[in-house]
């Protein structure tokens, strides 16, 4: 498939300085649901077991259903943009999330609950992979490599801000005002995407054929050496983010004994890291290439990986784990955005709902399914969290080595 060399070095989209802004902040509050809806109720979780009369476990499962559905409604949502076009299923999505999110706020039980959080995660799925379609449609090569670096300045603040404005609003409502707060930021979404965004796939260029059509375009894509090569290794080191995320609040606090207002201030200083890592590599698409940056992000998160596994093997502490995590975090900075932006080069914006959806699915999937490897031995020890993060790290970057060619471009990467 030949590959051109994108529209423009500029991220932004043609237009007026505000019309560029509103489209910046829209797609990236849309990229920002899945954060949102997972670590916004984080807090909430003891209040809700006790509230429902379950256990840890079953409240776990609500956290586990949502990112189950945010794997899997991107495999629906992409495909049915391709053919649809970007606005209708976005706006259908929102509506549904917004409704999803406001009935989790009354639901009775705990399996109600985990119930409705696979549909919440379905539905706002929508808003991730159709944000990074528009973005396809728009622009390709480095321009989109800008353009989704531009997007990781707003979608890095949600995990620093949704646990703190979680923990705040259980200071002034029980636990489903968080859901109906999300059920507000859905209407907002769906207000802002109705106002806000174009139409970015005219009927002349979308996808034709059915769900045969769809199948066909998964097949080859997952046949193209490149793009699978790139898909899986957003899924990996997502993978080892996530175990990250997950594992870190038992093993910072319960292990290493940190406070949780100490917790809070790591947490966020690491996803600063990865804003501040993701805005130095849209500086420098374009001057050096994104190979290049897709490695040097690669090789940060396996230095922080093997850099973790060293520090609790030997007795480190937390001078030694904390500068570990934060290389694991700040290095995705690099890696998702120019991993994105080299899978979906050249790709015709007909397929770009498709190719999102499959990157979305190998994202959620893999970091879902390794999340709970960082509990596997207890809550008493950092071993497997380290071991589980070393062993994704160095595997992220093994893929990238191996599996992935540069574009077809003679002047580029």
């Amino acid at each position: 498939m030949t590959r051109t060399a994108g529209r423009s070095a500029d991220p932004r989209p043609a237009g007026p300085p505000d019309r560029r802004l509103v489209l910046i902040l829209l797609l990236g509050a849309l990229t920002a649901v899945a954060p949102l809806s997972i670590d916004m109720y984080l807090p909430a979780l003891p209040a809700l077991t006790e509230d429902l009369s379950t256990g840890a476990v079953q409240a776990q499962l609500t956290l586990t259903a949502c990112v189950a559905g945010l794997a899997v409604g991107q495999a629906v949502a992409g495909p049915l943009s391709d053919a649809l076009g970007r606005r209708r299923p976005l706006l259908a999505g929102l509506a549904a999330y917004a409704a999803a999110s406001l009935l989790c706020a009354a639901a009775p039980t705990v399996e109600t609950l985990i119930a409705l959080r696979l549909v919440q995660g379905a539905a706002g799925a929508a808003g991730i992979v159709i944000a990074r379609a528009v973005v396809r449609d728009l622009y390709d090569g480095i321009a989109a490599a800008k353009f989704f670096s531009v997007l990781m300045l707003v979608n890095g603040l949600a995990p620093i801000l949704a646990p703190v404005l979680g923990g705040q609003l259980l200071r002034l409502v029980p636990w489903p005002g968080v859901f109906a707060v999300l059920a507000g930021a859905g209407v907002a979404l769906f207000l802002g995407s109705l106002a806000g965004l174009e139409e970015t796939l005219p009927p002349e260029r979308r996808q034709t054929g059915g769900v045969r059509a769809t199948a066909r375009t998964f097949g080859a894509l997952l046949r193209d050496r490149a793009f699978a090569g790139y898909a899986l290794t957003i899924g990996l080191a997502f993978a080892a983010m996530f175990t990250y995320i997950s594992g870190s609040p038992f093993v910072l606090q319960g292990v290493y004994g940190m406070s949780p207002q100490a917790f809070g201030l790591a947490f966020g200083a690491n996803s600063l890291g990865i804003v501040a890592a993701g805005q130095l590599g849209g500086a420098l698409a374009g001057r050096v290439a994104l190979r290049l940056l897709l490695a040097a992000g690669l090789a940060v998160v396996a230095a922080g990986g093997i850099g973790l596994l060293a520090a609790v093997l030997g007795g480190a502490g937390l001078p030694g784990v904390l500068p570990a995590l934060f290389l694991v975090a700040a290095g995705q900075g690099l890696v998702l955005p120019n991993a994105t932006a080299l899978a979906l080069w050249g790709r015709p914006p007909r397929v770009a709902g498709s190719a999102s959806a499959l990157l979305g699915v190998t994202q959620f999937a893999l970091g879902g399914a390794a999340a709970p490897l960082a509990g596997i031995a207890g809550p008493d020890t950092a071993v497997p969290m380290a071991v589980s993060i070393a062993v994704l790290a160095v595997l992220a970057a093994a893929v990238a080595a191996g599996a992935t060619r540069p574009p077809k471009v003679a002047s580029q990467n």
